[in-house]
């Protein structure tokens, strides 16, 4: 049974999802949808990205991914599908998807180039017919004009040297946790045989943890999340307010020669 997820920035509170959905299953009512997220904030695409960047490689192969985030996007932007990672995406060239993987992709197409229409819902019109089609079998090259390419966004990156390593929170999450960009591969290289200390805030750690629960209530657990990135939290509290830490501040681990 195809599988098409669907992530928006369209709250819960309007019709929006729901005839974004009535397209898909009246074009086949067979496929399965499988909500991600439609909690996203208004075109707030780093969050979009992060979250489809954790989450779309635990479906299977072939799923189609219905993004309709920012799904105006600005003038010029296009409306595509493209094929990803053996994966499906449809939605707007508006840079969300060049922040989710630096693999190249298989292929592209530009839709609403047979037939185009002007509408002021793509997610409805144009996004979801395509994903019903890509669902039911149809070739993504018979649903628009194929491209070469798509746009990319510079993500925040780490700098690490044998000395330290400095990254930044990505995602405060939904329980005050800061999820940073610092991978474990790069720490588990760095920290071999040297004893380090963790920094944010003015706060100095020198610790990681292996599960939330090492700590006691309301004390900072810091550890390597399912994700593999340095995860920074308080246990049943909120490491945000606690730490006045937010989106993008700096995180740092040093290591002494």
């Amino acid at each position: 049974m195809a599988i098409v997820t669907l992530l928006t920035d369209s709250g819960e509170q309007d019709h929006y999802v729901a005839a974004i959905k009535a397209k898909i299953l009246s074009t086949n009512p067979s496929i399965k949808i499988v909500d991600i997220s439609h909690k996203i904030a208004s075109c707030d695409i780093g969050h979009a990205a992060f979250v489809l960047k954790s989450v779309f490689r635990d479906f299977p192969k072939g799923t189609i991914h219905l993004v309709a985030v920012d799904a105006i996007g600005k003038k010029g932007d296009a409306p595509i599908a493209m094929q990803l990672e053996d994966h499906y995406f449809i939605g707007v060239d508006n840079g969300l998807f060049g922040l989710i993987t630096e693999k190249p992709h298989q292929q592209i197409a530009e839709l609403n180039t047979i037939n185009p229409i002007n509408t002021t819902f793509p997610e409805k019109d144009i996004f979801a017919p395509a994903a019903a089609k890509l669902a039911s079998g149809v070739s993504l090259t018979d649903l628009g004009k194929p491209l070469g390419t798509f746009k990319r966004m510079i993500d925040r990156q780490v700098k690490a040297t044998k000395r330290q390593i400095t990254g930044s929170v990505v995602r405060v999450d939904s329980y005050g946790n800061l999820i940073t960009n610092i991978p474990k591969e790069a720490f588990d290289i760095l920290s071999k045989g040297k004893v380090f200390t963790i920094q944010f805030g003015g706060e100095k750690f020198r610790r990681i943890n292996t599960t939330y629960q090492e700590v006691e209530e309301g004390d900072c657990f810091i550890l390597f999340n399912s994700l593999g990135l340095l995860e920074i939290g308080v246990n049943r509290g909120n490491a945000s307010e606690l730490f006045g830490l937010e989106y993008d501040s700096v995180v740092s681990i040093l290591f002494d020669e």
